[in-house]
Order: C-alpha cells, then structure tokens, then sequence
C-alpha cells in the first residue's frame, strides 16, 4: 500500500492547511495566463517580430520565413509540442519517486522567470520574446499537471469539488485584480512618465513576479508522499522521451476505459471552450467592430464572474452532482454560441452581456472537470494521468482553432465560424452523458462519493 492510501486519514487542520496553500498556486500562476497570454503579449511580440521584419513583412528564424503575424501563434504552438515532451516525464517522475513539490518548484520559477525575463523584449527582439514565450508555457503546463495532481491527496472525495472550485476561483481574483493594475499602467501611462511599450514589458514582467513571489506559499504548505518503491530503482520507469512515458501512460488508461471515455469527452468539449476564449477577441474586433478598449473590458468581467460562477457551480455539484452540473453547462455553452452568432455590430453591451454567461459557465466547468477526474485516477497514478489531463487541456487544444479557421476561410464569415464551434459542446455533451461516473470510480479503486 503506498502511502496515498492513507492521506485521508491525515487530520482535517493539517488537510485545510495543506488546500489552502495549493489554492494559491491558482492564484500565483493565473495571472500569466489572464494578463500576458490573453492581453499583452500576443500584440506586442507581434510588434517587436514586425520591427524586425523584411519589406515583405516576413522573419527569418533559423532561415525560414514566416510572417511577423504568425509569430506568436507558432510560438504557442511550439510550447504546446515541448510540454506534450516534458508533461508525462514530469508526472511519470513525481509518481514514482514522490517528489512533485521540488518538481512543482523547478516548472514554476522556470516559468516565473521566463515571464519576468519579458521585460527585456524590446525593438526587434523577437527571438527573445519567442524564447520566453515558449519556456513560460511550457513551463505552466508541467507544473499545472504537478499542482492538479495534489488534488486527490489533500482533499476527501466529498470535498474535491468545492476544493477545485475555491481554486479556480482564486486564479480568477489574482487575474481580474492584477489586471486591473496592469490596465491603469497601461491607460495612464504618460502620467507615470513611462512610454507605451515600457509599460507593456512593465505588466509582462510584473506576471512572472507575481507568479514566482506567491508560489512560496503552496510550497511551504505542499507535502511530499513516501511511496513504496517497485522493483527497479526509483524513477526507473520516468527515464526515457515524453513520448514513451505518454504512451505507457495511455497503455495503462486501457485498463480503465471509463477514466479514459471521460477523458476523451473532457478533450473534445474542452477543446470548445478554449477556442471561444481564445477567438472571441478577433470575433469581437472583426466581426463586431469592438475597440480594444472594450475587448479588455470584456476580459476584466470575464474573470470577475468566473469567480462567482466557480463557486456558485461548485456549490450546485453539491446538490445535483459534478457531472449534471458540468452537463448543465455545456448546455449553457451551446446558448452562448447561438447568441453570439445574432450579436449585433456596434454594440458593447450585449457584448458584455455574453462575456458576462461566458464568466458564469468558465470557472465552474473546467473546476468540476478537474475535481471529476480526480475520482477517476488510479491511487499512485496522480501526477501521471494529470500530465495527460494536463495535455486535454493544454497540449491537444489544436482542433477548435482549426474548424474555426476553415469555417471563416470557406464561408468568410466569422458568425459562421464560432457557430461551427457548437459540435464541439454537443459531441462532449452527448460522450460525457454516456460514462457512468459511480461505476468508472468504483473501477479506479477509489471510494464512491455520495454524490457525484
């Protein structure tokens, strides 16, 4: 018996003091994802690429060309392809030696100081920014699946919903309140007598230190689990590339393939949300004609009502359960896209008034997806099937921006785009539906909620 079996056994002040730490890693590294990825970075390194480019708007890394406006999605793209790399090494590690905090440590302030290291982006410095960017992310990655799989060892399974969803909750504060600060940089910047693009590198770099500074606290909190060794040396089995350990991780999810139907409908309807996230910008601003202004407004109440609406689902999976809850909002995903589609031209308000159903569903889905899984996972397995969670989530999120693109490229038209994006709820919605969650945590080994 490893030593997980027992962590339930643990107190309940050593158990809440062990949860509220790891909240703050939510509350650390969330304001990467909110106030570099999602608002400043994407812009500005495009800027610095197209300060270096040639008269035909092209760069030239390593010789090959590409267009100053691609930059910073290829960049993405590349942090997605080296974290799919490290991810499963990462947990495969953490599991079998016990140690995800010096691990944890390691991802987080090389994230941190990637971020930090942003403030020296400038001119037409863009292979900096891409080097930065595509350490950072991947970074976030590794040492998300490493946080995420704390969650099963410091929380009974009648708590993990209302524990993941204070989480979530605590990344939508720290990202609506540093962004906040970032936005009265950034608009007032002249009366703090700094230029437009200083105070730019000012709130990218501010990120990573806030990253690094508040993951003290889950690190003095966090506790490591003995586990008992198998035959080989410790760690034996994490040697070797990504890819092997992924394979072998997803070997062993055969042996549980109701973990793994769940797992494949959390990729497809995940998959739906983060490509909303990521287009309604370019659907605000090209389809709708919305300011840059309005768009950030937009992202600020987002985040704000994410945290109301992780709280208030958590509270709801309570009652009804994690999985009609998550199926409830899938529903509501679906609505929110059919409104976006007759969303007049010109008009901020009822564009609010969608950011404001999309910050309600956010944080309550992808919480209870998290806290779901959890009960699915395999005792001693934690950090290993999280990397490929992680991986749902992060790494294999290509297929939502693709429908999206060839709806608008073949019908020129951006309603019909993110109309296109509803598959991706309906097909989640119909495979989550069809997984029986008693059964499929019964089968991990794992004590049945009441309600689940």
């Amino acid at each position: 018996m490893t030593a997980d079996t027992a962590d339930l056994t643990d107190d309940e002040t050593g158990r809440i003091r062990e949860q509220r730490g790891w909240y703050f890693y939510d509350f650390a590294c969330s304001v990467y994802s909110t106030s570099v990825v999602t608002v400043f970075l994407g812009p500005y390194l495009t800027s610095v690429a197209k300060a270096a480019a040639d008269a035909d708007g092209f760069v030239h890394p390593l010789g090959i060309p590409v267009r100053a406006g691609s930059v910073f999605a290829y960049s993405v793209s590349v942090s997605i392809v080296l974290a799919v790399l490290l991810m499963p090494l990462a947990g495969a590690a953490a599991d079998r030696t016990g140690r995800k905090k010096p691990l944890l440590a390691v991802a987080a302030y090389v994230g941190a100081g990637a971020t930090a290291g942003m403030f020296f982006l400038d001119g037409d410095r863009y292979l900096l920014g891409v080097a930065l960017l595509i350490v950072a992310n991947a970074s976030l990655s590794v040492s998300m699946a490493l946080y995420n799989a704390y969650l099963p060892q410091i929380a009974t399974p009648e708590e993990r919903d209302a524990v993941s969803s204070r989480g979530w909750a605590f990344g939508y504060t720290s990202g609506a309140f540093v962004l906040v600060l970032n936005l009265i940089l950034y608009t007032g910047h002249e009366s703090f007598g700094v230029s437009e693009s200083t105070a730019v590198r000012i709130c990218l770099a501010s990120a990573g230190v806030w990253w690094g500074a508040f993951t003290l606290v889950p690190l003095s909190r966090l506790r490591d689990r003995r586990v008992e060794k198998a035959g080989g040396s410790a760690g034996e089995e994490a040697l070797g590339t990504g890819w092997r350990q992924l394979m072998a991780t997803l070997r062993d999810m055969r042996r549980h393939p109701l973990t793994l139907s769940f797992l494949l409908a959390y990729l497809i309807y995940n998959d739906g949300v983060q490509t909303v996230i990521s287009q309604a910008s370019i659907y605000g601003s090209e389809e709708l004609g919305l300011d840059q202004t309005t768009l950030i407004t937009a992202v600020l109440l987002v985040q704000v009502l994410a945290v109301v609406g992780a709280l208030g689902m958590g509270r709801l999976a309570r009652i009804h359960g994690a999985k009609r809850t998550i199926l409830a909002s899938l529903a509501v995903w679906t609505v929110i896209l059919a409104a976006g589609y007759f969303l007049p031209a010109g008009a901020p308000v009822w564009f609010f008034g969608l950011a404001a159903a999309i910050g309600m569903v956010l944080g309550g889905s992808q919480a209870l997806s998290r806290s779901l899984f959890s009960h699915l996972v395999p005792r001693g397995k934690e950090a290993e099937y999280f990397a490929a969670y992680e991986m749902s989530d992060r790494g294999l999120s290509w297929l939502g921006p693709l429908v999206f693109g060839l709806a608008y490229q073949v019908t020129g038209s951006y309603r019909d785009a993110i109309l296109s994006l509803v598959v991706f709820f309906v097909i989640g919605f119909a495979l989550l539906a069809r997984v029986p969650v008693r059964r499929a945590v019964a089968e991990a080994g794992n004590p049945v909620p009441e309600r689940i």
